[in-house]
């Protein structure tokens, strides 16, 4: 994922947090808001709770395959997603389904 297609200023981040509608699992939260510029971009967010700093990059670094992979990119909207506490590094397939079945929500929300 090119740093052109990504969320970084904390004000964007509190933005889309306090205006945005949400989806929530154990591992994820997703909010979701109509693109505003010429290509979706997304962010990721990871709370010190996860663990040391070596621990969060992980996490990151996998998050973001899974958008790669899962075809976030396509969507014509600006994804945040804050992971959570319950994310296992180890279990990478159980947690890109279930990214991938929140992806598919906000798709299917995008339309309607």
């Amino acid at each position: 994922m090119k740093k052109a297609r990504r969320i970084t200023r904390n004000e964007e981040f509190q933005e889309i947090i306090k205006k945005a509608p949400k989806l929530t699992t154990t591992t994820f939260m997703i909010f979701y808001r109509p693109k505003l510029k010429a290509e979706n971009r997304i962010g990721i967010s990871v709370s010190k709770k996860s663990g040391i700093a070596v621990r969060r990059n992980l996490i990151k670094r996998q998050v973001r395959m899974m958008v790669d992979e899962v075809g976030a990119l396509g969507l014509e909207t600006d994804l945040l997603i804050i992971v959570r506490k319950g994310y296992d590094p180890s279990n990478y397939d159980a947690n890109k389904k279930v990214l991938e079945s929140l992806v598919k929500t906000v798709k299917i929300k995008e339309v309607s």
